[in-house]
């Protein structure tokens, strides 16, 4: 050994093929991974085939996942999700996100001016992401947990992203979205939705996701190349008259205005793409 230390053959800790990592700690991870990639509960068969080991093997992770709280196991159906401290960990990356850190600060004040609920939305690989939600005086008929993922196409946030994300990142998620519904909209109407939202900066929906819910959102940009986040206010829809919509989108599109001046953003707006 010390002969190879002086020859300079032996690996070094600087060396990462020589860092010694723990294969049990990466296997565990690989059933995650199976577990996000399912997009939905999954049974042990499921995540064995989706992560390339033996049902034994799995359901071995699986007993340790489970105790701290990483996956969790429905009592009714005998499948698999994501358990508690999991859902924790990925709404406490999101938070440190100093974007969103910087947004949310701004969201509390915005509820108050309006009365209405307000939330804000990230993109993630599978379309956009809650990562805070901020209830208002008035009752709606959903509940909303961050972390919930909103439809692209139906939703106003969606809309926002579909139109100032490049298409190589929406377009996967709307042909997902196209494949679950019953007539996939045409290209024509998706240049009508994103022309609207460019034209005006920000987008309204009545009834996209939920019966008695209205939703008006706008973007917000950062310095750089960095992707836009997404600043919604949602409103019953029985008081969704013009008036207050109108009041609700003049404060909306002046503070997302005033939150992408802070994060560095030259332009406020941008064209569809």
């Amino acid at each position: 050994m010390a002969d190879k230390l002086r020859t300079g053959s032996a690996k070094t800790d600087d060396d990462p093929s020589a860092r010694q990592g723990i294969q049990s700690v990466e296997l565990a991870m690989t059933v995650l991974q199976a577990l996000e990639d399912g997009r939905s509960p999954m049974s042990l068969t499921q995540l064995a085939t989706a992560s390339g080991m033996t049902p034994s093997k799995v359901h071995r992770y699986l007993v340790s996942l489970s105790r701290v709280g990483l996956v969790a196991r429905s009592p009714s159906t005998g499948l698999y999700d994501m358990g508690p401290a999991l859902r924790r960990l990925g709404i406490e990356s999101l938070r440190r996100m100093d974007e969103v850190a910087l947004i949310s600060e701004h969201l509390p004040g915005l509820r108050d001016r309006t009365s209405h609920a307000v939330n804000l939305a990230v993109w993630s690989d599978h379309g956009p992401v809650i990562v805070r939600w901020d209830y208002g005086s008035y009752a709606l008929p959903i509940t909303v947990r961050v972390g919930a993922t909103l439809p692209l196409l139906t939703s106003s946030v969606g809309r926002v992203f579909l139109t100032y994300l490049p298409s190589a990142l929406t377009k996967p998620v709307v042909r997902r979205e196209s494949a679950a519904g019953s007539r996939p909209p045409t290209a024509d109407e998706i240049a009508e939705i994103t022309a609207e939202v460019a034209r005006s900066g920000l987008s309204i929906t009545s009834g996209g996701i939920i019966p008695g819910i209205a939703s008006v959102a706008a973007p917000v940009f950062a310095a750089g190349e960095s992707l836009p986040l997404v600043v919604a206010v949602v409103l019953p829809a029985q008081a969704a008259t013009r008036t207050t919509v109108d009041a609700v989108s003049k404060q909306l599109l002046s503070l997302t205005a005033t939150m992408s001046n802070e994060l560095g953003s030259a332009q406020t707006d941008r064209g569809a793409n």
